[in-house]
């Protein structure tokens, strides 16, 4: 048996510094928790404060490491084309509780029925949605860290803290490398997936791109209908069926769904 080259004062220098990463953890770990609890606090009270406006309209919260200000204004411009009052906010930035409540009773006091909201994962991991009823829960896609600010395995963690709000219908992408990590995750009404994979309840059955634009042919089923956009690049087939799995759970019609997708054209 060899004889470690290890003196003592060596073992109590690596101990010491166990110990000094391990407080440091727990130290970390006791401000997130206590943040998320103040967070907690003024969400409960601005929900409260404005007159809980979720009781009337129904809410629609994407998230993803990419993708999901694209689905957002697909989602929107398809509610508006099947004649649905419903007001957006979306963006790739982080949202604070005090500004997506105020949204939430803008729109309520505009007569809106549905509000869709995109997700970051740094919100949800700090509970900015905590006590709202989530209508649908979707998911777009994930990137590697070196594209995006958040690990991969962080959005994992978001995504599940929002299909844990108990949604009445999740959305998940099948085409995604994490989709294993994520499917245990089901809607309280009923879960669709989307994807160029067969077993998509919205299948991408071809896809065709265009200098300025794309086009998809997507089924539901045995239905099946065309999609476009102006926007341009691959990822934005997966946006637009994304789009349609989540229209397809507010029950709008395929026609409706294409009329939706084309109005949407970034300014």
């Amino acid at each position: 048996m060899e004889k470690s080259n290890l003196q003592p004062k060596d073992l109590e220098e690596r101990d010491s510094t166990s110990v000094n990463s391990s407080k440091e953890t727990n130290k970390k770990s006791r401000k997130k928790s206590n943040k998320n609890r103040v967070t907690k606090l003024r969400a409960k009270f601005l929900d409260a404060y404005h007159g809980h406006p979720l009781k009337d309209m129904k809410l629609v919260a994407i998230t993803g490491t990419a993708g999901k200000v694209e689905v957002a204004h697909f989602v929107h411009e398809i509610l508006r084309a099947a004649g649905q009052p419903v007001a957006i906010m979306a963006s790739e930035s982080n949202i604070k509780v005090a500004t997506l409540h105020k949204f939430l009773s803008k729109a309520w006091k505009a007569g809106a029925n549905y509000v869709v909201v995109t997700a970051p994962a740094e919100a949800l991991e700090s509970d900015v949605f905590y006590g709202l009823p989530v209508h649908v829960a979707a998911i777009t896609n994930y990137m590697d860290a070196s594209i995006s600010e958040v690990p991969a395995e962080e959005y994992v963690e978001a995504g599940a803290t929002l299909f844990n709000m108990e949604p009445d219908y999740v959305i998940l992408n099948r085409d995604d490398k994490h989709y294993p990590e994520l499917q245990s995750f089901a809607g309280q009404k009923g879960t669709l997936t989307y994807g160029r994979d067969r077993f998509s309840n919205i299948q991408i059955e071809n896809s065709t791109l265009y200098k300025k634009g794309v086009e998809a042919e997507l089924a539901i089923g045995t239905t099946r209908f065309t999609v476009a956009s102006f926007l341009t690049g691959e990822p934005i087939v997966s946006y637009m069926a994304a789009a349609t799995a989540i229209a397809d759970a507010l029950h709008v019609t395929p026609e409706k769904i294409a009329e939706g997708i084309a109005n949407y054209t970034k300014n």
